[in-house]
C-alpha cells in the first residue's frame, strides 16, 4: 500500500500539478494586484467613479427596510482580469510550448524522412554499375577477348 501510495507521489505529474498549483497562486496575487491597484481605477476614472466596484451600482430595498447594492462593475473587473490572465497565460506558456512542439515534430518528421531515405550506393557497387554500362555498349560492336589481338593491318 505504502509502495503504490509512494509510486504516485513520485510521479513526473504530480510533482508538476503541485509546481503549477504553487506558481498559479503567486500568479493569481501579481494579476489581482494589477487590476485592483491599475485597471479599475484607470477604467473608473474614465466613467468618474471611483474604481470599477463603485461603477454600475444597483440599489434594491430590501424588506427589512434595507438597501441592497447590486455591482454591476465588480462582474467588469473579473472579467478583466480573467481576460489577463488569459492572456498571459496563452502568450506566456500556451503559445511558446506550441511553437516548440511544432519544431520538435518537424524535427522528428525530418528524422524519420532520413531514416527512410536508402544510402548512397556504396563504390564497389558504383564501379559495378559502370562495368555493367560498358559491357553494355560493347555489346553492340564485335567484342575482342584477351585471346584474340585486333590486328592492326
Amino acid at each position: 500500500m505504502l509502495k503504490g501510495f509512494k509510486e504516485f507521489i513520485l510521479r513526473g505529474n504530480v510533482i508538476d500539478l503541485a509546481v503549477a498549483v504553487v506558481i498559479g497562486a503567486a500568479f493569481t496575487g501579481l494579476v489581482n494586484s494589477l487590476v485592483n491597484s491599475i485597471f479599475n481605477p484607470a477604467i473608473g476614472a474614465l466613467f468618474n467613479a471611483e474604481s470599477l466596484a463603485t461603477l454600475w451600482t444597483v440599489e434594491i430595498p430590501t424588506t427589512n427596510g434595507g438597501v441592497a447594492h447590486i455591482a454591476f462593475g465588480a462582474v467588469v473587473a473579473a472579467l478583466i482580469q480573467f481576460l489577463l490572465v488569459a492572456v498571459v497565460v496563452y502568450f506566456a506558456i500556451v503559445a511558446p510550448i506550441n511553437y516548440v512542439s511544432r519544431v520538435a515534430f518537424a524535427k522528428r518528421e525530418e528524422d524519420a524522412a532520413e531514416e527512410t531515405k536508402p544510402a548512397p550506393p556504396t563504390e564497389l557497387e558504383l564501379l559495378a554499375q559502370i562495368r555493367d554500362l560498358l559491357l553494355a555498349q560493347n555489346a553492340g560492336s564485335t567484342p575482342t577477348t584477351s585471346a584474340e589481338e585486333p590486328t592492326g593491318k
